[in-house]
């Protein structure tokens, strides 16, 4: 994206000694793009605020100004989003170019180091605009000396593209494989590790697999069945911004970005923004066969309610009722409006799956989306792969192997289980739910069911691995890296 930086006005300067013109000063100019991303960064930063959650907003109070034009929303999209998804990138060239640890480099300081990288090393911005705009930034948010430090080092990064200085500042693959593979895109070793232990294979699937999870994902929409229909949607979005989706029957992408919540159908609920992995998980539990009644659904981690909404509308079409979960109370509030209008039967509740609200053996079908580390969802939040740490999951692992052992508690002899989570991780999957089934950990017995083949319930979806239980990917299927076992209540 090429851009000509703004010229401020300048006035004459008065007359100094000898006749001599003195220097003028000059205030800052603010460039409202990038004041917006600068914004971002920071909430990301001091808050541990999420991206898309801030920037929304940020964008709509912008937009109140006319001179603020679509491009400009483009722009200030792609600097923050580029920006979290480079940062590892853009940390190891920022070292580079100082002399002192990262670490010592105030905060604010680096972050509009690092929108500056970006602009130099990741768009089209002319070269003399992208240090420019930098410049004229820390002038306004850091002050005329600070941002004399980073004009040097933007100047000093404009020397060599992004593939120059992959090559100055990562290893080579053959002397240190995970480090290279980190650096190159932008991971921290330990995920790079992690995602490759679970897709196994060689050098090609992973680099595919930290590609994909670089690049920006498309909206899907879905259309809840009995209330609204992907045709109705893809009329709505328009032919040329369109697409059906790939694997289900519901989902529209849109091709061409826009705003879903100017859609009528989006607005009343009877449709809403879905990944199509998300949609893959409910569809799945609701067409495994139980032995028996189908008559109540149990969606035990609701929050934030798109699941638990397409859950609904499914149970809707067989007279079943479902009962929604969730424990946070502004979640829960989530849920219920997601869930406002479905014509069945359905209640929203606030509890904790660990201490279930139910009797045991309640339910015929149980959704048990499990909170996890989000490593399957690093295109929508590439803040998160530098938030986790390892040590997080440990963390998860007692409250995971709890929800899952609950609802298998809930659902009666005959009746479905679906665990989900949104990671590929080894220690969030498959070894949950070994651990449950045979007992492991203290005090714990091993449960009465068995694991069933996922595969067949997701029609169509290619390369799903040796199941039973199935891993979505981004690189594969265009979703997030969504986890789906599905387990048979025996006893």
């Amino acid at each position: 994206m090429s851009e000509q930086p703004r010229q401020p006005r300048r006035r004459p300067a008065p007359a100094g000694a000898g006749g001599k013109q003195a220097k003028p000063h000059r205030r800052p100019q603010k460039d409202p793009v990038r004041m917006l991303a600068f914004e971002v960064l920071r909430a990301v930063d001091e808050r541990d605020a999420y991206a898309n959650l801030v920037l929304p907003p940020l964008l709509k109070k912008a937009r109140q100004d006319e001179s603020f034009q679509a491009r400009d929303a483009a722009l200030a999209t792609e600097l923050v989003y580029g920006t979290l998804r480079r940062q590892g990138t853009y940390d190891a060239v920022i070292k580079a170019c100082i002399d002192r640890p990262l670490r010592e480099v105030d905060p604010p300081v680096l972050d509009v180091l690092s929108l500056g990288a970006h602009q130099l090393l990741g768009t089209r911005i002319p070269t003399h605009a992208a240090v420019s705009a930098s410049v004229e930034l820390a002038r306004v948010v850091l002050g005329d000396g600070r941002a004399k430090f980073v004009n040097a080092v933007l100047r000093k990064i404009a020397a060599h593209d992004l593939d120059g200085w992959l090559e100055r500042v990562a290893p080579p693959y053959e002397d240190d494989a995970e480090e290279h593979l980190a650096v190159y895109h932008s991971h921290p070793r330990w995920v790079v590790s992690a995602l490759w232990d679970s897709l196994g294979g060689g050098r090609a699937g992973i680099e595919d697999l930290l590609e994909a999870d670089n690049e920006r994902p498309e909206v899907t929409l879905v259309a809840r069945p009995g209330r609204s229909t992907p045709e109705e949607l893809l009329e709505a979005v328009g032919e040329d911004s369109a697409l059906p989706g790939r694997w289900s029957p519901y989902a529209v992408r849109m091709a061409e970005g826009g705003e879903p919540g100017a859609l009528e159908a989006v607005r009343e609920g009877r449709a809403g923004v879905q990944d199509e992995g998300s949609q893959l998980v409910a569809m799945a539990l609701a067409a495994a066969p139980v032995e028996g009644r189908d008559e109540r659904w149990l969606d035990g981690c609701a929050g934030p309610g798109g699941k638990a909404a397409l859950l609904a509308a499914l149970a809707a079409q067989r007279g079943a009722f479902l009962l929604a979960s969730e424990k946070q109370p502004h979640r829960a509030r989530l849920v219920e409006r997601s869930l406002a209008g479905n014509p069945g039967p359905y209640q929203v509740i606030t509890a904790d799956g660990t201490r279930p609200a139910w009797l045991p053996g309640s339910f015929d079908r149980v959704l048990m989306d499990v909170p996890c580390s989000g490593l399957g969802a690093l295109r929508r939040r590439p803040e998160s792969r530098w938030r986790r740490r390892p040590e997080d999951l440990e963390g998860f692992a007692p409250l995971q192997r709890g929800l899952l052992r609950e609802a298998l508690s809930a659902v009666r002899v005959g009746g479905i289980v679906g665990y989900a989570t949104c990671s590929p991780h080894l220690a969030e999957t498959r070894v949950v739910v070994d651990d449950v089934l045979k007992g492991r950990g203290a005090g714990q017995s091993p449960v009465s069911a068995e694991l069933i083949d996922a595969r067949p319930f997701m029609s169509g979806v290619p390369a799903l691995g040796d199941g039973p239980d199935v891993q979505l990917w981004p690189h594969l299927h265009g979703t997030d890296a969504m986890y789906l076992a599905l387990l048979r209540r025996t006893a």
